[in-house]
């Protein structure tokens, strides 16, 4: 629950004192034991805990989601597969999981504002770009996904420059020679984050070519995340954008 919330239902007498206590004693962290749920973080940074799901045993993985969903009528996890989809649905029969994304949630409904761009180089990067639109519009973005527009065909990119130059922020999506960055970045006035990704025939490295195109790109205004970290661009996407709402 928002904290916001819980104060004015205690005002409103639809909470009594003593479970808003409870609520509060619990504020820094829910300690589990095998975890430490952080339920401080909306205060802290306006955005609750994202779940990381790859690699965490079943029986703990279920019970996360049940806690943050009780507690904040909505959960986002990342990198889920159908098999913890399916687990976790056991607990939460409203969990929606997306295979191409791999986003694993339930979400509130809310107003979304603002405006964020996700491109890719192509269409292989386009489950990370939908990691990263989907992390973005969980956090209350408007996203306007602009697909295949990579350097091989320029012009491609070029026919969209009224949307890349009408948003906040835009998310570049693109592994090979990962290119698409820094041309991006010279046609707007807005910051621009680079997502490389692990798409490339052998010298890619997985990604790492792209990794260092982007981080030695010649164009300003570019930050850079990890390799196939759709949700890092997403979440610091949102950031920009709140910022421009603002």
């Amino acid at each position: 629950m928002d904290i916001k919330d819980m104060l004015n239902q205690v005002k409103t007498g639809e909470l009594d004192i003593e479970t808003a206590q409870q609520l509060l004693t619990d504020l820094p962290y829910e300690e589990l034991g095998y975890a430490k749920l952080d339920h401080h973080r909306t205060l802290r940074s306006g955005f609750g805990e994202t779940i990381f799901c790859q690699g965490k045993p079943d029986v703990y993985l279920a019970d996360i989601f049940k806690k943050f969903y009780k507690r904040d009528g909505q959960v986002l996890g990342t990198r889920a597969t159908n098999e913890q989809f399916e687990l976790v649905r056991d607990v939460i029969p409203e969990i929606q999981y997306d295979p191409m994304s791999r986003i694993l949630k339930v979400e509130m409904p809310k107003e979304k504002t603002g405006g964020i761009a996700v491109c890719t180089g192509g269409t292989a990067d386009i489950p990370v770009a939908e990691e990263a639109a989907q992390t973005a519009e969980y956090y209350g973005c408007v996203v306007d996904r602009i697909f295949d527009v990579g350097v091989a065909g320029i012009h491609r990119l070029l026919a969209q420059r009224d949307r890349i130059r009408n948003v906040n922020c835009i998310i570049a999506v693109a592994g090979m020679e990962g290119a698409l960055g820094t041309v991006v970045a010279g046609l707007v006035d807005c910051p621009v984050i680079a997502v490389p990704t692990s798409i490339g025939y052998g010298a890619s490295f997985h990604g790492l070519s792209a990794l260092l195109t982007m981080l030695n790109s010649c164009a300003n205004g570019i930050s850079v995340v990890n390799i196939d970290n759709g949700y890092g661009a997403g979440y610091l996407a949102a950031q920009i954008n709140r910022l421009a709402v603002r």
